[in-house]
């Protein structure tokens, strides 16, 4: 029993290094692991050498996938551009397999107490990482090291030696329990590092370590798998994916596994370099396989999963997922998507002010009402959703674009107030007097509200693109708005001089009308400081 928690101990400390130093990696790399993903998908070898690279940090294929489903949920990636990624990742998963074989447990205190001292020490956010990625290589190599202190005790227990002995001389079985242990500590690499400790103690031989190795393959696939519950048809695409690469590796593998370990054995001496060398060897010949077929594969699991229904619930987020939360970068790309959403339900409403004020149509006042309560809940989840995110992986750039896009969101639901409380006020009391403007008021109207509408659409294109030009374009169009404003207003005073009745009759409408507007050009300025604000 004594020897049982021992592993399992051992076991638990190494799956918190493998942890503890690629979640310390990616911190890091913060931003830059965006980037080097969306930035090489377009190319097949380019999105294959990205996975490899990007998973080699983060030490776990499971977090790359989870890492995509985001991405494709969010909008920043498309599903086929995720195919290459995916098996670059199963190439970039045998990094921290290769090394857990070089086995310097002896130096396992001495790492921990290095990095220790520099995540206590350090003031810097990077150099608290580093220090954290040191901490949890030590903590890895001290937990294999409990395991190989241990292994060999388990000779002693008659259902351990059975259980060995099962799985050795059943490959299928062996496969079955190395994707089990892998699905249940959602880490390959910790449960190939029991086989490695196993067949370094001389308890589990070549064979059944290597059919290990292929069914802890298959057991990240449940992370995958439980991640895209509840998420769009694309990103559910990209679970199938990585679920079908390692299942359809894994059958292929299971025929050859005897002309397979004899290969392996001849590739190194040492038995735990044998099995890391058996682990690169089946991910790098899974990825040469099924890179040419990727096409024909996207095809195949768009066939399998279709699309997602059309037609959406208004009061519902589209772009916003929970499981982001620990990754502010890309919890930001969520917020931004579904802040243009609402950008594009206050310039519908912008757009309808007209017909409401000049059509006798009481259900477009009522419809333009009904979009602000939209437009109020977004704004709403926005917020609420920025402000779970996780603060320890927030650098200082990702906070400034989190209070940037509360300013954004803030103004919005100002203009979408402006035009229901005001400006649909405004259109139902002339529709209820039974009132109409002059052809010269209203044209004024018309031009203005046009002034107004173009600088909103340029602010939003500039806020999506984080253009600064077009940004400063919509500052420099605050004096002629002014002036415009002013010089209608006289127009309509001086129509009031002589006497013209319809202006009479809607003075009183007209100038607020006139007066709503400019405040919602004060709001649509107002929406690209934070762009020219940026350093």
């Amino acid at each position: 029993m004594t020897v049982l928690i021992a592993l399992f101990g051992g076991m638990a400390l190494l799956l918190y290094g493998i942890r503890l130093s690629g979640e310390a990696l990616q911190r890091a790399a913060g931003n830059r692991l965006k980037t080097l993903l969306t930035g090489m998908s377009k190319n097949r070898l380019l999105a294959v050498a990205s996975g490899a690279a990007m998973t080699a940090i983060i030490q776990s294929s499971a977090a790359t996938t989870l890492m995509l489903i985001g991405f494709v949920s969010a909008g920043l990636m498309s599903f086929r551009q995720t195919l290459g990624i995916i098996l670059g990742a199963d190439i970039g998963t045998t990094f921290p397999v290769q090394l857990i074989a070089f086995r310097v447990t002896d130096y396992a205190p001495v790492l921990v107490g290095v990095g220790f001292t520099i995540g206590f020490v350090a003031s810097r956010r990077v150099m608290k990482d580093i220090g954290q990625t040191v901490l949890g290589l030590g903590l890895m190599f001290l937990g294999l090291k409990l395991i190989l202190a241990d292994a060999g005790a388990l000779e002693a227990n008659p259902l351990a030696r059975q259980v060995i002995a099962a799985l050795a001389e059943s490959p299928v079985m062996a496969v079955i329990f190395g994707a089990a242990v892998s699905a249940l500590v959602a880490s390959s690499a910790a449960t190939i590092g029991l086989a490695l400790a196993l067949s370094t103690a001389g308890l589990m031989p070549l064979p059944g370590a290597v059919a290990v190795v292929v069914g802890a393959n298959i057991g990240t696939c449940a992370t995958a798998l439980m991640a895209a519950m509840g998420a769009t048809a694309e990103a559910k695409r990209v679970a199938v994916a990585h679920i079908a690469f390692k299942v359809l590796g894994g059958a292929l593998a299971v025929p050859f596994m005897g002309p397979f370990t004899d290969f392996v054995a001849r590739t190194a001496v040492d038995p735990a370099r044998q099995i890391a060398n058996a682990h690169t060897f089946f991910n790098i010949g899974i990825s040469l396989l099924f890179l040419p077929f990727t096409a024909l594969a996207a095809r195949a699991i768009e066939a399998m999963v279709p699309d997602d229904e059309i037609g959406e619930n208004p009061f519902k987020t589209r772009y916003l997922d929970d499981r982001s939360l620990d990754q502010p970068a890309l919890a930001l790309g969520q917020a931004t998507r579904e802040a243009l959403r609402m950008a594009d339900v206050v310039q519908g409403m912008l757009r309808d002010v007209i017909p409401a004020l000049r059509a006798d149509a009481p259900e477009l006042i009522e419809q333009v009402e009904q979009r602000d309560d939209q437009a109020d809940f977004l704004e709403r989840e926005i917020k609420l959703f920025l402000a779970r995110l996780g603060r320890e992986a927030m650098g200082p750039d990702v906070s400034r674009r989190e209070i940037g896009l509360i300013s954004v969101i803030g103004n919005l639901e100002n203009i979408g107030d402006i035009i229901d409380k005001n400006l649909m006020e405004l259109a139902r009391k002339r529709l209820y007097q039974a009132r109409r403007f002059s052809d010269a008021g209203w044209a004024e109207i018309l031009e203005f509200h046009g002034l107004v509408s173009k600088n909103l659409e340029r602010a939003i294109a500039a806020f999506a693109a984080n253009d600064r030009a077009l940004a400063q374009e919509v500052l420099d169009q605050r004096p002629l708005m002014r002036q415009r404003e002013r010089e209608m207003r006289e127009s309509h005073l001086n129509r009031l001089r002589s006497g013209l009745t319809e202006s009479l009759e809607t003075s009183e409408i007209h100038l607020d009308v006139l007066t709503n507007l400019k405040r919602i050009s004060s709001h649509v300025s107002a929406l690209i400081f934070p762009i020219l604000e940026e350093v």
